[in-house]
């Protein structure tokens, strides 16, 4: 999926959190994400924050917070590289 093009957020999304851990195999397509997507996703986003939150033992998950104080998430456990940028396009659209 590297050909695809990267996801540009439109204004009513104000912050995307990924959560994640280290070492676990749940969080192994969190990772993956990161190292393949993270790059052309923040060039194509320069001044949208993209927080990834580390933590020992946690459950990955994905968080985006709308205008508001409204969040809505969703469980990234298992999941490989390519379906999390799927889930962060779906989040999107929340």
């Amino acid at each position: 999926m590297a050909a695809k093009q990267a996801l540009k957020f439109g204004p009513a999304i104000k912050e995307i959190r990924l959560h994640l851990c280290q070492k676990s195999a749940a969080s192994q397509g969190v990772r993956d994400f990161v190292e393949t997507h993270y790059v052309p996703l923040k060039q194509a986003n320069p001044k949208f924050p993209i927080l990834v939150r580390e933590c020992s033992g946690i459950h990955p998950k994905a968080w985006a917070r709308f205008g508001f104080g409204r969040e809505a998430s969703v469980d990234l456990s298992g999941k490989t590289g390519d379906e999390v940028y799927v889930a962060l396009a779906q989040l999107e659209q929340s």
